[in-house]
């Protein structure tokens, strides 16, 4: 299986990838707006590897890890191992990676801007102003999701009170590494050190934060971590890009190497069984195959995330066009590698049906795997539990890094038109404009969902997120075809998605209101899921019927000038 998915992405970069750069035209010669319009706060050319770190570990949060192994196993006894590998990997290069390096392609010819900005500019101020409502109940689905993973994962105590040495551990390193992040951050301003000098640095900071967890862990409840990690969320909003964001990517990179490249040689080394049915059906539960398995599996093959870190931070700092290949597409492929180890973890632990006793979530899955995998190695167990445990949150919270900040200024650009034509913007207008604002309104919504848990609202952020990624898909082909390039390869998986996600969530909608009917429904579980749900259906459809109807139209005859 593993080595299969390496041939096949390996594969599809070497040759689809530079296909759609030779098809769009990549222009190395060309300036980025990283270093027309660099401003020290947003717009930083940045090195290559360092840009890299920041997409690759802003996009490879828990997601990839979760949602195959709830598919396979998790959700009504799962649909086995064999359609969710061949989704990875379909997905992952014909329809994620695909949308990955359309959308930064767009952001990059389009002054850096977003994908809401290319939308007004391409579509118009209806589509932008309903895609940015639909981007920021997304974001606030994506904050509440990864801090209630993130905050299971540092969860101090048992349920029979004992505390639990690896979470302990994991959480006094994350929050060193917050503040060594920030030291790295005003060093690498003030230095510029080269790609190897910052890499044993930040090799070695790393180093340094696990050791320090370690010796110390420290062991607080969830519910108290949820409120932790929303305050850190506000301020990774409002901190520039070069103090937190940039840093805090970079060393995770190493972080997030090292476990793919551990689960890859431990798979290789250990060659473990594989316990679970390669089918079991097309109803899991009371889940159909077509649309759920999809939207469940989400970031492993497409998540429309990526494109607003495509669109959002990174187009802003690549110093050059010839590194949207391996930032966009690359990224995309790698994520994919990680979503089918996580995919063997599961597989190869459940046996019968029977996970070992304590291993429940799927971060606990996929630690525990990994450690059996490299029971050669003779490490202590609880080492590699912790350092596994450790990278997933640390991906989960440089989501939270990227997602804030986004939510922040979807809102900023949202209200940005009432300042336009002249016009001084209205006392309330400059409130809700302001970051600060922005930031915690947010975070407020997501704290109220948050706390119901994201095995409540899992199937809604999949559903949300590949629907967003249908969204960037019509807006990238609306931009390609105004700028007269060849973008017919991203009709087929933008009209898939479509039909997916829309019937995901009509379906996920029709249950909740079943609920009401049938005295199940509980407000504290169901009420944001519907309203939610039905806002997201509502605006997607809205989004996509006036990017087709752009799509469709006759071609004017010339292309765009801003591209």
């Amino acid at each position: 299986m593993i080595l299969i998915a390496v041939a096949v992405l390996l594969t599809a970069y070497v040759t689809y990838g530079r296909f759609l750069a030779r098809k769009w035209g990549i222009d190395p010669n060309r300036k980025t707006p990283a270093v027309e319009f660099e401003d020290g706060q947003d717009y930083v050319p940045s090195h290559p590897s360092v840009v890299f770190g920041h997409h690759f570990t802003s996009i490879a949060g828990a997601g990839p890890i979760t949602g195959p192994i709830i598919a396979a196993v998790m959700i009504g006894g799962g649909w086995g191992w064999l359609p969710v590998l061949l989704w990875i990997l379909i997905g992952s290069v014909f329809f994620g990676a695909v949308m990955d390096f359309a959308s930064m392609y767009a952001s990059v010819r389009s002054k850096g801007k977003t994908i809401g900005y290319i939308i007004e500019l391409y579509i118009g101020k209806t589509g932008k102003k309903l895609f940015l409502g639909f981007v920021w109940l997304f974001s606030v689905l994506v904050i509440a999701a990864f801090t209630d993973i993130v905050a299971n994962t540092f969860e101090g105590f048992a349920a029979n009170g004992d505390t639990i040495a690896a979470n302990g551990s994991a959480a006094t390193t994350s929050i060193v590494f917050i503040g060594v992040a920030v030291l790295f951050g005003f060093y690498m301003k003030k230095r510029k050190p080269k790609g190897l000098e910052g890499s044993l640095i930040a090799i070695g900071l790393l180093v340094v934060c696990i050791t320090i967890g370690m010796l110390a862990p420290v062991f607080i409840q969830r519910n108290i971590w949820i409120y932790l990690i929303l305050g850190y969320a506000i301020l990774a909003s409002i901190t520039p890009v070069w103090a937190l964001l940039i840093p805090r990517d970079f060393i995770n990179t190493f972080l997030l190497i090292l476990i793919i490249f551990s689960g890859f040689l431990g798979v290789i080394v250990s060659r473990p069984d594989i316990h679970i049915p390669a089918f079991t059906g097309f109803m899991a539960g009371n889940n159909s195959l077509f649309p759920m398995l999809f939207v469940t599996v989400a970031c492993g093959a497409i998540s429309g995330f990526h494109s607003l870190v495509a669109s959002g931070t990174v187009s802003k700092q690549i110093n050059n066009e010839r590194y949207i290949l391996p930032i966009g597409y690359g990224s995309m492929l790698l994520e994919s590698l990680l979503a089918v180890v996580a995919l063997i973890t599961v597989a190869a632990i459940t046996v019968g049906g029977v996970r070992p006793v304590g291993v429940d979530t799927p971060i606990q899955i996929f630690a525990y795997g990994i450690a059996n995998f490299l029971a050669f190695l003779r490490l202590p167990p609880h080492l590699v539990i912790t350092i596994m445990t450790l990278g997933i949150s640390a991906f989960a919270l440089t989501t939270l890094d990227s997602v804030s900040r986004i939510a922040r200024m979807t809102i900023q650009e949202f209200f940005s038109d009432a300042g336009s034509e002249g016009k001084e913007p209205s006392a309330a207008v400059k409130f809700i404009t302001n970051k600060y604002t922005a930031t915690i309104v947010t975070c407020a919504f997501s704290f109220a969902l948050a706390i119901v848990g994201y095995a409540q609202i899992w199937p809604l952020f999949g559903s949300a997120n590949q629907l967003l990624g249908a969204l960037a898909l019509v807006a990238c082909s609306v931009f390609l075809k105004k700028t007269k390039r060849k973008g017919a390869m991203l009709w087929v998986p933008m009209g898939g998605l479509l039909a997916v996600t829309l019937t995901a969530l009509t379906i996920i909608v029709s249950r909740n209101v079943n609920l009401i009917f049938s005295g199940g429904f509980i407000v504290s579980q169901h009420l944001l899921q519907l309203l939610f749900g039905i806002l997201l259906l509502a605006l997607g459809v809205m989004v996509a019927v006036q990017g087709v109807k752009k799509l469709t139209e006759k071609d004017e005859g010339t292309a765009q000038a801003a591209a």
